[in-house]
């Protein structure tokens, strides 16, 4: 089955491309009030492909924001299993504007790369999944599995109706599983499974002393700095281990088996030191770098802002200042129960002669981890280990994806992350782009994959 549709991808690859840049045209710009036209065209565009493929229950789903697209293929029957495809045709802006080396709407390509918004988050990834439906459906007149489509319009603002529709419709949406391409390799050829993600949560911290800025001269000495009362908080969250001094913060993280840990051993992973030009690397004691950064719960203050900012000095004595805080989740770990901890940790380091207010951050979300040996994802091994001509590596990222969460949470299903991102695609940043050798070999690997089904 999985040979004519391959056929069908190398002799059509340039109709293809010239179709996924069409995509790409489109400035899908979720945070943009300017781009709702654009919001439109792009999942009119997804909707269009879908009819072409003869899916049924086609649907544009209104939300308080941007639309989803849905739609249906039940053509391989009651035997086959249903997989829920998700991803998203939203993208972030493009500013600053003036340091893409080409028009971030108009798709080009350098080097075997596409450059362009979206090309790589998640457009790319999107279409390439609906590309490989393609071909199967003109050389086979049929998929080997039953799919159904779900592909929203704000991800990049958080997925803010998503939740409450997934929650409202399940039958809608119920499947045997889910694949999500919204994620990439650890680096450019090496086919990569990530098995586990991060949950997330965070919260904003206000310290009020003064109802104005005062003189520093005058009133220092008298009068308690709303910065450094701030500091002193912030301090008291870490010790100089990086170990997380949060009272029953580690109370429920799920620990590293040492078979995880050789595994993450293994996986290749980028030079910090080289990476980022910092002096030396700082994890948290008893751990590695990898071990940190893939399965140990972080806190990273994110933002911190108050007093005088500008050239020179002004003597001053700040009325606020505040600082953002989020936190990266393990398994085990509740973003609720974090969020009452670092409170009660917050008020207890606060020093007399300010008042501190808390905020909490309102999108949070739990970690997600699948077995690497669950059946599905040793498909997806071996599936993308024969596209690449290459072994297959197991990776827990640090970053988070919340729908992965809401849809186990919802629909206790096994999801699969199959991303053919790479590291060099400058997600969120300028020249965003792709390699032609992951739309290729990814198109490659998810034709074997719904084979295997």
């Amino acid at each position: 089955m999985s040979e004519k549709a391959l056929t069908y991808l190398q002799e059509h690859r340039e109709d293809m491309l010239s179709k996924l840049y069409r995509f790409l045209s489109i400035p899908s710009v979720s945070t943009d009030s300017k781009h709702k036209q654009d919001i439109n065209k792009a999942a009119d565009f997804l909707i269009t492909y879908l009819e072409e493929l003869s899916f049924t229950n086609i649907e544009k789903v209104e939300t308080d924001g941007h639309p989803l697209v849905y739609g249906e293929y039940v053509g391989a029957g009651e035997d086959a299993p249903t997989v829920l495809l998700y991803g998203h045709y939203d993208v972030q802006p493009v500013d600053p504007i003036e340091l893409w080396d080409s028009e971030p709407f108009n798709p080009e390509v350098r080097d075997g790369r596409i450059y362009a918004r979206g090309s790589s988050d998640d457009k790319g990834q999107v279409f390439m999944h609906l590309a490989v439906f393609e071909a199967f459906l003109k050389t086979e007149g049929k998929l080997p599995v039953n799919v159904k489509v779900c592909i929203e319009g704000e991800e990049e603002i958080g997925s803010e109706n998503l939740y409450d529709l997934l929650q409202e419709n399940k039958e809608k949406f119920k499947s045997d599983f889910a694949v999500i391409s919204d994620s990439g390799m650890a680096e450019k050829n090496r086919p990569t499974i990530l098995y586990g993600l991060k949950g997330f949560t965070g919260i904003e911290i206000k310290v009020t002393g003064p109802d104005h800025d005062l003189h520093s001269g005058m009133y220092g000495g008298a009068v308690r700095n709303p910065i450094m009362a701030l500091s002193h908080i912030l301090s008291s969250l870490k010790d100089k281990d990086e170990v997380i001094t949060v009272d029953g913060f580690y109370d429920d993280v799920e620990g590293l088996s040492d078979e995880e840990r050789k595994l993450m051993e293994k996986a290749p992973g980028e030079d910090f030191i080289q990476a980022t030009g910092i002096p030396e690397i700082a994890s948290e004691k008893g751990y590695t770098a990898k071990e940190h950064t893939m399965g140990r719960p972080t806190l990273e203050v994110n933002g911190i802002y108050g007093g005088y900012q500008g050239e020179g000095t002004k003597t001053i004595i700040p009325s606020t200042a505040t600082a953002k805080i989020t936190c990266r989740l393990v398994p085990g770990q509740d973003p609720v129960d974090i969020q009452e901890k670092l409170v009660n940790h917050v008020n207890k380091y606060s020093p007399s002669g300010v008042t501190v207010e808390v905020k909490k951050e309102k999108l949070s979300a739990k970690a997600y981890k699948v077995e690497p040996t669950h059946p599905l994802i040793q498909k997806a091994a071996k599936s993308y280990a024969k596209a690449f001509n290459k072994d297959t590596v197991f990776l827990r990222m640090g970053g988070s994806i919340p729908v992965v969460e809401w849809l186990e949470s919802i629909y206790q299903f096994p999801i699969v992350l199959l991303g053919f991102g790479t590291p060099e695609d400058r997600l969120h940043s300028p020249n965003e782009s792709f390699p032609l050798d992951s739309f290729d070999k990814g198109m490659e690997t998810l034709v074997y994959y719904w084979s295997e089904m």
